[in-house]
Order: structure tokens, then C-alpha cells, then sequence
């Protein structure tokens, strides 16, 4: 059994290198990793793949950065011919990427088996695109692996067949609990100076909060107010510094005497920075599964989630993008105790399930 799988973007190597890792102990699945190269920065690939033991690519199509519809388009342009050589049983996508839905639509238009994985999950805010990529990639799936019970039930409302889904739950989750204490000797927190719990973590990049001005001045005035109480880390993604510089504000936050600002992290130093955290603040929704696992605070800058058991069940409160909610979360984060429960299936076995559902399908 002959399987592409397709890599993209940073998310997508931590959901991944669980994926080949499960596939490489079993003989009857021969593996073809595909990098698009949507993300192609030093600090968003190579460091990711040496850290977690992710097969040097068999492909890289090199597409690089572009609008959405230049990325996809390319992206669908290079990847067909390499499914055609490859001649593949099935197309393995991960997440919700650009990446995730180009190669699927090659896959599908191919008559390639299109599999999912991470399918189902809803934000229902249209206005996001990873939710068009979400959406439009279950609709063409032959197999969907979901990672949350909301999964279930968004697709069987979007009238997806029931023998198509499974429930599998979270890779993200494996590679978590496979390098956590390998993370726990990272030395990231001498590196910046700061102590376990007496810091908080802050990572920016979705286009709704870094790309408008106004949305933007508002989150990092709440981060002034809570630099003045907790040191704030905060590795900058590079869209985000850039959107800095071009809002003139990159001044004010590097002016700002409690906030650390750094490159972009490897996986085992930001694990360890997260689970030594006092809070996270974040739009990541990754992020939101990890600080469940860890059990630490989450604060999501975003009005709506498509992991919605991380709040019903995990540590997130969703505070928006207005300043004065963002600051009252951050304050009850801190004195409030939650309880917490660590959600169904996330037990770091999910790839594992992966697997035995492809050699009984295909």
C-alpha cells in the first residue's frame, strides 16, 4: 500500500512525524512524504524535521509564499505530476493549510483515495480561510480521521457518510506525549531569563488580528498592560514582525521593558516554554489542544474556535480581540482554578488507530 503523505506547514510536521512514525512499523504501508514548502524558513522546517525525527522529504515542491489562490494553484500544479509518477493507493493531508486542500483536489480529480486527517472540526466563521480549506477537503475525503466528538457531528450535518468517518483522536497529542521529556531538559528558559510559572507566553499570526491595524494596536495594548505585572514572551512569526514594521509598531513592543521578543521556536523549546508557562496567549489553535494536554491557562484572541473541547473540557477561554476582555481573561486565568479533563482519545495512541483503519480499508 503505497501512501503520498503531504506536509505544508509548520502545524503540519507536529501531525505528521506521528503519522510516518506509526507507518513505519507496519511492512505493508510504503510511505512517500511530500514537502509543498508553504512554509520554507530555516526556523519552520528544517529545525522541525531534525527535532522530530521527520524523514528527509522523497519531494519538495518549493512553492513558497503567495496569495491564497497563487499558493493553491501552484501547489496543485506541482503536486499533480508527482502523484501521477508516484502512482499512489492514497493521499494522506493533514490539518487545514493551503497545502492540505490543493493536494487533496489533485488527489480527488485523480480518482486517488483522498484521506483526512483532522477532519471535521468547525469554526464556522467563513471569513477564516483554513475553514474553506477545512470544509472543501471533508467534502472530498474518502476517509476522515477526527480528532474531537464536534467532528462527528459536524459531518454528519454536512451529510458526510457515516462509513467514511472515524474517530480516532489527537496525533498532535502523540507527538506531544513522545517528546515531552526530551523537551523537559531544553535549557530555552535560562536562554531567556525567565522562571518556571513567573512568565507568559504569547504567540500572533492569524491574518484577522495581524493584518488590520486597528485589531492589532488593541491586542498589543493588552499585552503593555500585562507586561507590567508578568514577563511576556513572545516568539514572532515572520508575517507578524512584518506587519509590525509596516503598522510602525514594532517600536512600541520592543520598547516595552517585560516583553521578550524572539525568533520563531523549535517544537522541544517552545513545548518547554509552554509547559512551563504561567499562561498562554494565543491564536493558534494547535496551541489550544497542547495547553489542554499540559494543563496550562489558555487564552485564545479569536471570537470562535473549531476545537471547541478545549474549552468545554480543557484549559481555553476564548477572550476575543478587545482589549479590556483580554485583560479580564488574562485576570481570571490567574484566579480562577479550572478543572480540567483530558479529552477522549487524546492518550497519544491516535496514529496508531490511523493505521489499523488503513489496512482494513485499502
Amino acid at each position: 500500500m503505497r501512501i503520498i503523505h503531504v506536509v505544508g506547514a509548520r502545524p503540519n510536521f507536529v501531525k505528521i512525524a506521528s503519522i510516518l512514525r506509526a507507518c513505519q512499523n507496519v511492512p505493508e504501508i510504503e510511505s512517500v512524504l511530500v514537502h509543498t514548502g508553504q512554509h520554507y524558513t530555516e526556523c519552520m522546517n528544517k529545525a522541525f524535521f531534525e527535532e522530530l525525527a521527520i524523514p528527509v522529504p522523497d519531494v519538495n515542491l518549493e512553492v513558497g509564499s503567495g496569495s491564497h489562490a497563487q499558493q493553491t494553484a501552484e501547489i496543485m500544479k506541482r503536486f499533480e505530476p508527482v502523484v501521477l509518477k508516484h502512482n499512489p493507493d492514497a493521499v494522506l493531508v493533514v490539518g487545514d493549510v493551503n497545502s492540505t486542500l490543493a493536494c487533496a483536489l489533485v488527489a480527488a480529480k485523480l480518482g486517488v483515495k483522498t484521506i483526512h486527517v483532522e477532519a471535521g472540526l468547525r469554526s464556522f466563521d467563513r471569513t477564516m480561510p483554513e475553514e474553506i480549506n477545512r470544509v472543501l477537503t471533508d467534502a472530498i475525503s474518502d476517509i476522515l480521521f477526527v480528532s474531537e466528538p464536534s467532528g462527528l457531528e459536524n459531518l454528519k450535518r454536512e451529510g458526510i457518510a457515516a462509513t467514511k468517518i472515524h474517530f480516532v483522536g489527537n496525533v498532535m497529542i502523540d507527538t506531544l506525549e513522545l517528546h515531552r521529556a526530551k523537551a523537559s531538559n531544553s535549557r530555552i528558559l535560562d536562554d531567556l531569563n525567565v522562571r518556571a510559572k513567573e512568565y507568559a507566553v504569547v504567540t500572533l499570526h492569524r491574518p484577522s488580528n495581524v493584518d488590520q491595524q486597528e485589531v492589532l494596536t488593541g491586542i498589543l495594548d493588552a499585552l503593555a498592560e500585562i507586561q507590567k505585572e508578568i514577563k511576556v514572551v513572545f516568539p514572532v512569526h515572520p508575517r507578524t514582525r512584518e506587519r509590525f514594521v509596516s503598522a510602525g509598531l514594532l517600536q512600541r513592543i520592543e520598547n516595552l521593558p517585560n516583553i521578550v521578543l524572539t525568533e520563531p521556536l523549535g517544537y522541544l523549546d517552545f513545548l518547554k516554554l509552554m509547559s512551563e508557562a504561567k499562561v498562554v496567549i494565543t491564536d493558534s489553535g494547535g496551541i489550544q489542544e497542547e495547553t489542554t494536554i499540559l494543563g496550562v491557562p489558555c487564552l485564545t484572541i479569536r471570537e470562535n474556535t473549531e476545537r471547541p473541547v478545549t474549552v468545554t473540557e480543557g484549559t481555553n477561554i476564548l477572550v476575543g480581540i478587545d482589549t479590556a476582555r483580554i485583560l479580564t481573561g488574562y485576570r481570571d486565568s490567574l484566579s480562577t482554578t479550572r478543572v480540567c479533563t483530558r479529552p477522549k482519545l487524546w492518550d497519544g495512541k491516535a496514529s496508531q488507530r490511523i493505521v489499523q483503519v488503513l489496512l482494513d480499508a485499502l
